[in-house]
């Protein structure tokens, strides 16, 4: 019963994720995706690129975009806002933690608001890094673990909750160690606040981070 409990909120999440997060796009967050990605060269990987959000804000040096989103519900919606926008780019139905690509493929990856969600956060930054090219670039936007000890307490204390509501979700990682542990070459990161948002996820990160050459 509890997994078809689950499958079925998942489905209504993706129903419901465009919606639930138009408020936060307007008030500033599409721009902060916009200009993240103006930094995207060469053939790029969007990892869980959910309903499609980052759609349209790759920089004139982006070649090849292709679109990576292991839910159904949310690469059907994916699709169907590409196909709207005229846009070719191909989707693949696949997690971030085995991504079907060969390694060196690709001189950018993108991470936006996924590194909270995936199952295995070291799995998907070593992936992202086998596919990446020598000297590319990982580019992440990512709500994180609070600096503020008494916000990181509620964190902690509402994960469970967060988690289940949020369709997998977790309010309390610290990602920007996640990054730096990963063999990637952690460049300049910019913290901030996802407008908008609760306060469990609202503090936030935004930068890059390289593969040796």
């Amino acid at each position: 019963m509890g997994r078809i409990y689950e499958a079925t909120w998942g489905r209504a999440f993706s129903a419901l994720y465009d919606s639930m997060t138009r408020g936060m796009e307007e008030a500033g967050l599409r721009e902060t995706r916009r200009e993240l990605l103006a930094a995207a060269r060469g053939r790029t990987l969007d990892v869980g690129a959910g309903t499609g959000a980052n759609i349209g804000l790759f920089g004139p040096e982006a070649g090849e975009v292709v679109f990576a989103e292991p839910d159904p519900h949310m690469a059907k919606r994916l699709r169907r806002k590409l196909a709207e926008a005229a846009d070719s780019s191909e989707v693949v139905q696949a997690p971030a933690e085995r991504l079907p690509f060969p390694d060196d493929s690709f001189e950018t990856v993108v991470f936006t608001l996924v590194l909270c969600t995936v199952p295995d956060q070291e799995a998907s930054l070593a992936e992202a890094a086998r596919v990446l090219r020598p000297g590319g670039q990982l580019l992440f936007l990512e709500h994180i673990r609070s600096d503020d000890p008494r916000l990181a307490r509620w964190q902690d204390r509402l994960h469970g909750p967060w988690h289940f509501f949020a369709d997998g979700c977790n309010c309390n990682r610290d990602t920007v160690a996640a990054v730096s542990a990963s063999g990637l070459e952690l460049g300049a990161i910019e913290a901030g606040e996802l407008p908008k948002a609760p306060a469990l996820v609202r503090p936030a990160v935004s930068g890059a981070a390289r593969l040796p050459a």
